[in-house]
């Protein structure tokens, strides 16, 4: 199926190249253009995208309102060019909250330097986010840092999302899609979260409904590069009874605590309950890796972890799932219904990993009913 795209850029030369790349995929058609944030919702209602790509600054109307109002009046999926700063992370984060489903960094230099690698990432971006769940994409309604509204809830229902291909589940699997009970009280060293494509709104609605007296300590996985990690540990840390902290090496893990890895790193846990930091291995494709820091807990803590992997592309987590099944511990999945992308869930499902599947906004009260 043809992906249909709509570039949204007040920039003559990065609109042209957008387009010039996108339109050297096959599978992939441009339907339109736009110079501000005004046209893109027009274009939008008038040209009915797949995707839209959208840029932050703009004149009329910048990305993030522009985000905001195509959400409210036709859900589209939308991928943000951010700049890797601070404040490029600041901008991106209110732009996923008011429901752009992902981002690239917007680097002329790496269009010019290595367009290859420039079209093989922003066209796969685009495939992928055109499959995202409509559902999950149209229903953003969260806080900023400061505490203001970056959106009003949907008054009209998002669009069905797209048909997704039937899979014949076996009896383990369909058990575990179907599991909605509440989870069982236990003594967990440590809650454990992995996700990526539509993870900083999940983790948002999962951790702004822990109490400040959340007894277990919680590790963060989000794949993010390295400019943005700290800025969303800022963010969840404003919006958040619990604390939270990018992890640095040393840091000790206790209650009330969520530490999330660093963009381009790996984290590890010991025995001790110590943050360990290591560099990001070329090797792997993510870093932070899920993989890897729930290896490290299953290593550890053995039965105590309990482990959540939500929203995101391909299968990170799953290997590190099933060393923690295999010392015991719990496993938990987001449902496809709530996930933009049930790529990460879905692989923790299928291979027979989920102790139980919930949706996105009962997690954060499942996870006080397990560990208080």
């Amino acid at each position: 199926m043809v992906v249909k795209v709509l570039v949204v850029d007040d920039s003559g030369f990065f609109r042209r190249r957008v387009s010039e790349i996108l339109s050297s995929d096959p599978n992939i058609t441009v339907v339109g253009t736009a110079t501000n944030g005004r046209e893109a919702i027009d274009q939008a209602l008038a040209l009915k995208p797949d995707v839209i790509t959208m840029d932050y600054e703009m004149p009329l109307m910048d990305g993030i309102t522009s985000v905001r109002n195509i959400m409210q009046r036709c859900p589209t999926p939308v991928l943000m060019f951010s700049s890797l700063t601070h404040e490029g992370a600041r901008v991106t984060l209110d732009a996923l909250d008011a429901g752009a489903v992902d981002f690239l960094p917007k680097n002329f230099e790496d269009i010019s330097r290595n367009p290859e690698k420039v079209k093989q990432l922003l066209c796969e971006k685009v495939h992928s986010i055109s499959r995202s769940n409509r559902r999950g994409i149209g229903t953003a309604s969260l806080t900023s840092p400061a505490g203001g509204s970056l959106g009003r809830p949907l008054s009209t229902p998002a669009p069905a999302a797209r048909p997704q291909p039937s899979v014949s589940h076996p009896p383990a699997e369909r058990h575990a899609a179907s599991s909605s009970a509440a989870p069982k009280r236990k003594a967990y060293k440590l809650v454990a979260i992995g996700t990526s494509t539509g993870g900083p709104v999940a983790l948002q609605r999962v951790l702004t409904q822990l109490p400040a007296n959340f007894p277990t300590p919680i590790v963060l996985i989000q794949h993010m590069p390295a400019a943005f990690t700290k800025a969303f540990a800022e963010r969840l840390d404003k919006l958040c009874k619990i604390n939270v902290k990018e992890a640095e090496d040393g840091d000790i893990l206790r209650p009330g605590l969520a530490i999330l890895a660093p963009g381009g790193k790996q984290m590890m846990i010991d025995g001790r309950g110590t943050i360990r930091i290591l560099p990001g291995d070329e090797r792997l494709n993510y870093k932070p890796c899920v993989d890897i820091t729930f290896g490290s807990a299953a290593k550890s803590y053995n039965d105590k972890v309990l482990a959540v992997v939500l929203t995101g592309m391909g299968a990170d987590g799953r290997e590190g799932a099933r060393l923690l099944k295999q010392g015991g511990s719990q496993v938990w999945a987001q449902d496809e219904a709530s996930c933009v992308i049930y790529g990460m869930p879905m692989a923790i499902v299928k291979a027979n990993l989920a102790d139980a599947v919930y949706p996105l906004d009962d997690i954060g009260r499942h996870l006080v009913e397990a560990c208080l």
